[in-house]
């Protein structure tokens, strides 16, 4: 299997675009952490757009952890190692700081961690309402299809076990890893998991594990069916 793919590139408003630009400045290095941005009357006459656009991107970049905006208006770039958040991971393959191959491969570990803690706690920790929608989400699941009926089922059946689990912070994280998901390329990432999206057969044997409260197996069968994901680009070990 091929790892070398690079997301496509996103396409957006002019600000999406002013946004995109900045980023890479920053995470390729040519804005040097902890050193001042150049201004906004610089970048507006370099990229060619009004100032209004590249404050609407300025603080985005704020937002992601990026850039501190002082009241006086000077912008300090921070370090995306320290400061960045999940949902960078894939724009570190646009700017050529990391291979596809090892974003697509920690993410995916990143996952597997929290989806076999996830499914123990739900196993132990949800409702008999919540057992129910994960027993749905599986009877469901379908057994043919298109790539993105395989996803969104498995996304819906995983969400479901997240929320039985009664963990916020693993919500919000499963949150984060779709939508970096759909940053590198839903349709690339569900064609390098097609093979595990399109087998019913091991979603429905977890959920029946988490709807007898059994917590070992639980996690067991996740561990293993999360590590399809990860082996194709080299096991972590």
């Amino acid at each position: 299997m091929a790892v070398d793919r690079k997301p496509a590139p996103r396409i957006g408003t002019l600000s999406d675009r002013v946004y995109s630009t900045m980023l890479q400045e920053i995470l390729s290095g040519r804005w040097p952490a902890n050193q001042p941005a150049p201004s906004e009357r610089d970048l507006s006459a370099t990229l060619q757009v009004t100032r209004h656009v590249v404050r609407e991107a300025l603080k985005r970049l704020q937002q992601a952890g990026l850039v501190r905006i002082s009241q006086g208006g000077s912008t300090l770039v921070q370090d995306w190692r320290t400061h960045a958040g999940l949902e960078l991971g894939f724009a570190l393959i646009e700017a050529g700081v990391a291979p596809f191959a090892d974003i697509f491969r920690d993410t995916a570990v990143l996952r597997r961690t929290v989806g076999v803690d996830a499914a123990r706690m739900c196993a132990v920790n949800a409702t008999d309402e919540q057992l129910a929608a994960i027993s749905h989400a599986a009877a469901v699941y379908p057994e043919t299809g298109t790539l993105q009926d395989f996803a969104e089922a498995e996304l819906v059946l995983w969400t479901a076990i997240v929320i039985g689990s009664g963990n916020i912070a693993y919500q919000l994280a499963l949150n984060t890893l779709m939508r970096s998901i759909e940053e590198a390329g839903a349709d690339m990432v569900r064609g390098l998991n097609a093979e595990v999206l399109a087998d019913r057969g091991p979603q429905v044997e977890l959920a029946a594990a988490i709807a007898a409260r059994d917590a070992d197996a639980a996690a067991k069968l996740a561990y293993i069916q999360l590590s399809q994901l990860v082996n194709p680009f080299g096991e972590d070990g």
